[in-house]
């Protein structure tokens, strides 16, 4: 394979280059993250902010592609703190529903504020425009990859399977 020239490596370096720049961006944002909170707990609160609020453990679980263990763990960490709360379903008390409360938004648009420092830096590198260019093809990735997945139906080809995928879709 040329991989100077190969379509393949081109897709594959993006891929890298955004793999390093999630490690290295979590890693310095993680470090600014008050009193203990980590990122995966951050990714919680702030998914409720972008998506709404209102899911089940399940659902957040496939949504970050983790095992309903891990997101169990981080939702008990939130609720301990007072991020979120859990309640049961109305629709159905098997299931509960997980809610961000107030001071987890407090909390969340904190932590934003505390990466500011971290933003500046890179403000005296690379300029806003450039951010903003980089966003419709980050967004249209991003839209691309979470249409292809679906925990519950096929994979991409050579993908092993999620954990929780030979659960019952309804279980919680």
């Amino acid at each position: 394979m040329d991989e100077n020239n190969s379509a393949d490596m081109v897709f594959f370096k993006v891929f890298n280059e955004i793999g390093i720049i999630n490690q290295l961006g979590s890693t310095a944002f993680e470090k600014t993250l008050p009193d203990g909170l980590k990122i995966s707990q951050f990714g919680v609160l702030n998914h409720f902010v972008r998506v709404g609020d209102g899911s089940t453990p399940l659902q957040l679980a496939n949504a970050f592609q983790v095992t309903k263990g891990a997101m169990t763990n981080t939702l008990k960490r939130l609720l301990a703190r007072e991020l979120i709360t859990v309640s049961p379903d109305p629709e159905d008390g098997r299931k509960k529903r997980v809610f961000i409360t107030p001071k987890g938004r407090i909390t969340r648009d904190q932590c934003i504020q505390g990466a500011v420092p971290l933003f500046d830096t890179l403000k005296n590198q690379l300029n806003e425009h450039e951010f903003k260019r980089a966003i419709p093809f980050l967004q249209k990735l991003r839209e691309i990859l979470d249409e292809q997945r679906n925990p519950y139906g096929k994979n991409f080809p050579g993908e092993r399977p999620h954990p929780d995928e030979n659960r019952s879709r309804d279980a919680d």
